[in-house]
């Protein structure tokens, strides 16, 4: 059995996996793959996490777990998965570990693993992580058992790391910056960085709980950072979600930048362009199409960033991403980073002397409607020859301005039926025509 998905292992906490019985087991499973693995004798191993009350739970057990199997653990606190990526890189560890569960509720959490590359584990590892699950824990030698140290200036060398890579002769002297820390792992990093940068800084959810992550707030939920924009009269507000991997913004009037609006900053208004752009099947045609005119190369991956990942490597590409913030720029990061996606908008809109208003003046999303059909049982729908005519009937008539996406749900029976398009009406009549061509074919 497997337990790992797209991105690590992730459930509701107190229930398998996520409890801490398995999480001992699974640190003594990982360390006993990574010591067989390793040329070093007791091979390090950094740790962080997000601000979850479970997360002190399993960080505990999965310490204790890695110990037993001999290895040594760097506790870094709570700090972004982006950051733990780095200090893997940065401290020579031969593995990160993230409890995070991300942009989901407090009661959900969720482990990840950062190779000594800070990236994510390559599946050969994983699979040899889930086969050692198999075997009973057996300490074989307690003079070889590993122990923990606290590194105690992780906040500080994630924030200079960050800082870095914002040009050193520009500043954020002139920008007044809302921060909305979703309660999450950046509250303290997040708004330190643009401070230090020159910034005047108003941070909001910056005061976690333990239960307050993502709650009404974070990229997830930008209603309440629109708010203090206008109110502050701010310049923009950054977004991040609980581990801090993806960012959306807001500028001076409200309006909110997404992952896409980012990826055209990035792509046609940097000093310079870069080779070209991975997208996801989300992307939206608007960035595809003004990628085109700017003769930028654009390439459309799997949902998930593990597939941008992918799709970046093979192209030999750096930045790419999803509409929903998660933003890579591997010159600068292994991983998506909020903070770092952020600087690298703000670098652009600091060289332009523009606002970020102004930065996507000409660049409009179009209009996008998706609805969810939901099925006694799941099917393919391009198994069905009727439903086949349908949807290359609908593509001929969107053609070279707008497009379909027909896809199901990998969680429940559900088909996705989403159509784009320049004409709102003309998109949702023919995402609930689809929707009911399929629902009509699923009887």
């Amino acid at each position: 059995m497997s337990y790992f998905g797209t991105d690590g292992i992730r459930g509701k906490f107190g229930v398998l996996p996520i409890t801490p019985e398995f999480a001992l087991k699974l640190g003594f499973a990982a360390g006993k793959v990574l010591k067989r693995n390793s040329k070093k004798a007791k091979p390090i191993v950094v740790m962080g996490k997000d601000t979850r009350l479970s997360g002190y739970i399993l960080e505990a057990a999965l310490q204790a777990g890695l110990n037993a199997a001999g290895v040594y653990v760097h506790l870094l606190g709570p700090l972004p998965t982006p950051a733990i990526a780095h200090l893997t890189r940065a401290l020579h560890a031969s593995l990160g570990i993230v409890i995070s569960a991300s942009h989901n509720p407090y009661f959900d959490n969720g482990i990840k693993f950062f190779s000594a590359e800070g990236k994510k584990l390559p599946d050969s590892l994983q699979d040899q992580i889930n086969q050692e699950l198999e075997n009973d824990l057996i300490i074989e030698d307690t003079a070889n058992l590993g122990k923990s140290v606290r590194v105690n200036d992780a906040n500080g060398r994630y924030i200079e790391f960050c800082k870095s890579t914002f040009p050193y002769h520009l500043d954020l002297n002139d920008l007044k910056i809302v921060v909305d820390c979703a309660n999450g792992s950046a509250y303290s990093v997040g708004p330190a960085v643009f401070k230090e940068l020159g910034a005047k800084v108003i941070a909001i959810f910056n005061e976690p709980d333990g239960l307050n992550i993502n709650e009404g707030c974070g990229s997830t939920h930008p209603e309440n950072l629109k708010q203090a924009v206008l109110e502050y009269q701010a310049d923009l507000g950054i977004a991040f979600d609980g581990d801090a991997d993806r960012v959306i913004m807001i500028d001076q009037y409200g309006q909110e930048i997404t992952g896409d609006h980012i990826l055209y900053i990035l792509a046609t208004k940097a000093a310079q362009k870069p080779a070209g752009i991975v997208g996801t099947l989300m992307s939206n045609m608007a960035l595809e199409l003004a990628l085109q005119q700017a003769e930028v190369p654009f390439f459309r991956a799997k949902v998930g960033d593990r597939y941008v990942l992918q799709g970046l490597e093979q192209n030999g590409w750096v930045a790419g991403g999803e509409p929903s913030g998660h933003i890579l720029t591997l010159d600068k990061s292994t991983t998506g980073d909020a903070i770092i996606a952020a600087l690298q908008v703000l670098t652009v809109m600091v060289e332009r002397n523009q606002s970020l208003a102004e930065l996507v003046a000409d660049f409009k999303l179009l209009p996008n409607v998706l609805v969810n059909v939901r099925l006694d049982a799941m099917f393919d729908p391009y198994s069905v020859p009727a439903l086949v005519t349908e949807f290359e009937k609908a593509e001929a008539q969107l053609k070279g301005r707008g497009r379909l996406l027909i896809r199901k749900s990998g969680t429940e029976p559900v088909i996705r039926v989403m159509v784009e398009g320049d004409d709102l009406a003309e998109v949702t009549a023919l995402a609930h025509h689809l929707a009911d061509a399929v629902r009509a074919n699923a009887a």
